[in-house]
């Protein structure tokens, strides 16, 4: 159970897009979007009042994390964020590299250079592991 928060924290960071430590309805909506889902604004204004227990507009990581014990509409969230790890983590081993980022977003069509995806997962990476 330790791993699979451990993996929801990075994705929560992943898709925190400016990197303040919450994540916007519109970030919540990419991450919805990425994993499959045609989200509408309704469904994502929903998720955000369920998730958002301060009333701040904002999921903070912990609002975040308790989201999977409450489940959505949209489904098992965590599962699907789970999925999401394992679809990053190309060679099963439990660590998300620069390179394996780097190929998944080049396959989805998505310009970004090797060196700012390697940037990312070194942002990401708390315990320096790779």
């Amino acid at each position: 159970m330790f791993r699979q928060v451990v993996n929801l924290m990075e994705v929560f960071k992943a898709f925190d897009a400016d990197n303040d430590g919450s994540i916007t309805a519109a970030e919540l909506r990419g991450i919805m979007e990425s994993l499959g889902y045609s989200t509408s604004a309704q469904e994502v204004k929903a998720m955000m009042r369920e998730g958002d227990t301060d009333r701040d507009g904002l999921l903070s990581l912990d609002e975040f994390l308790e989201m999977k014990t409450k489940g959505t509409e949209m489904g098992d969230l965590f599962t699907s964020l789970q999925t999401a790890f394992e679809a990053l983590d190309l060679n099963g081993n439990g660590i998300v590299t620069g390179e394996e980022l780097y190929e998944l977003v080049t396959n989805m069509g998505i310009n970004i250079p090797l060196e700012e995806c390697q940037s990312i997962i070194a942002f990401l990476d708390a315990d320096g592991d790779d």
